[in-house]
C-alpha cells in the first residue's frame, strides 16, 4: 500500500473513532430514576401531596397513582405532562386518583397529541369512562368549538389488569402484583425493571407475603406506612373502631421492617405516610430492620444504577 493509501486509511479510522465516541456520549443512561411526587395520605397537607410516584427509564416516563397535586409536582420536576407515557393505578381509593382529570386534561392543553393510557385494577376502565363522560362538555368545547385541540389527545385508553406483566416498552417492564389492603380488593403493587435494575412500589397494603415474593432482588422498595399514635393524635374525633379499622389496612413500621429484612433491598423508602408525621418511623423500624432506610419526602428523587443515590428537593 502506498503512502496516500495509508493516510486515507488513517483518516477513516479517526472518523470512525469520532463517530463511536459521539454515539457513546449520546447513549441514554442505563438507570432508573424515581421521584416521589406525593408522599402523603388523604389528609390535606402542603408538605405532603397525595400519593404519586414518577419512574423514568430510558425514554419512558411512568406515573404510578395520581393523587392531589401530582401535576404541580410534575411541573416542579420540569416534566412535561405530554411526555408521560402511561399511568398505573394501585387501587381506586380517592386519594390515589383525584389528580387524574388534571393530568389528563392539562396534559392535553399542554401539548399531548396521543391518548392517555391507563392501567389499574378491576374498575379502572369503568372509572375512566365515567371521567370522560363527566368532562364531555370541556372536551367538546376545546376540541370542536374553541381551541380546536387535537382530538386524539383527549382520548383515554384504559385497561383493567390483574397480577402479571402489564407493560413492556423500550426495555422497561412493569409487573403488577396483588397486595393486601384489607377489605379494599383488588389492590396492586408494581415492580419496574430496566437495564438490570428495579424498583418495587407497594401501593396501599398491610403486611404482604406476595409483596415480599415480588420484591426479591429489587434495588429499591418504596413502601407505605402507618404510625398509629400520630394517626390517633391527628384525628381525635374519630371513633376507636374506625381508627383500628384504618390502621389494620396499612403496615406498621415494625412490620415494614420485617418485609425489608426479608427482601433485602439496597434501599428501603417510606412513602404514603399515614398520617404524614415522619418523626416516629425510624426507631420502630429498627426493631426488625438494620439496612439502608429513608423516610420519603415530596420531590425526593432516587437514582438506581450501579449505586443508589438520593437527591432531596431544595427548599
Amino acid at each position: 500500500m502506498n503512502i496516500a493509501g495509508i493516510e486515507d486509511l488513517c483518516r477513516k479510522a479517526v472518523l470512525l473513532l469520532a463517530a463511536s465516541a459521539t454515539f457513546v456520549g449520546l447513549a441514554p443512561a442505563q438507570e432508573l430514576q424515581v421521584t416521589l411526587l406525593g408522599t402523603g395520605s388523604p389528609q390535606p397537607r402542603m408538605d405532603r401531596f397525595g400519593p404519586s410516584i414518577l419512574v423514568e427509564a430510558g425514554s419512558e416516563k411512568l406515573v404510578f397513582d395520581c393523587g392531589r397535586g401530582a401535576t404541580q409536582r410534575l411541573e416542579q420536576r420540569k416534566v412535561a405532562f405530554a411526555d408521560v407515557s402511561a399511568l398505573f393505578l394501585t387501587h381506586l381509593h380517592s386519594d390515589h386518583v383525584v389528580g387524574i382529570p388534571d393530568l389528563w386534561l392539562t396534559g392535553w392543553l399542554r401539548g399531548r397529541k396521543v391518548a392517555l393510557r391507563v392501567w389499574g385494577p378491576a374498575g379502572a376502565k369503568e372509572m375512566m369512562a365515567h371521567l370522560e363522560q363527566a368532562y364531555e362538555f370541556d372536551v367538546h368545547i376545546r376540541r370542536d368549538v374553541d381551541e380546536k385541540l387535537p382530538a386524539q389527545g383527549a382520548v383515554v385508553q384504559a385497561q383493567s389488569i390483574e397480577q402479571g406483566v402489564a407493560y413492556e416498552n423500550g426495555g422497561v417492564k412493569v409487573t403488577a402484583f396483588a397486595v393486601d389492603h384489607g377489605l379494599v380488593k383488588p389492590a396492586l403493587g408494581y415492580r419496574v425493571d430496566f437495564a438490570g435494575h428495579s424498583v418495587v412500589l407497594s401501593g396501599d397494603t398491610r403486611y404482604s407475603e406476595n409483596l415480599i415474593t415480588f420484591s426479591k432482588g429489587a434495588d429499591v422498595i418504596i413502601h407505605e406506612v402507618v404510625e398509629p399514635d400520630s394517626f390517633l393524635a391527628s384525628n381525635p374525633a374519630m371513633s376507636s373502631q374506625r381508627m383500628q379499622g384504618i390502621v389494620a389496612h396499612h403496615t406498621l413500621p415494625e412490620q415494614a421492617g420485617a418485609i425489608f429484612a426479608r427482601a433485602k433491598p439496597k434501599l428501603a423508602v417510606y412513602s404514603h405516610i399515614v398520617p404524614g408525621n415522619a418523626s416516629n418511623l425510624i426507631e420502630p423500624t429498627r426493631k426488625t430492620y438494620s439496612g439502608p432506610l429513608e423516610v420519603g419526602e415530596d420531590l425526593m428523587s432516587i437514582e438506581i444504577g450501579e449505586k443508589v443515590v438520593i437527591h432531596r428537593a431544595q427548599p
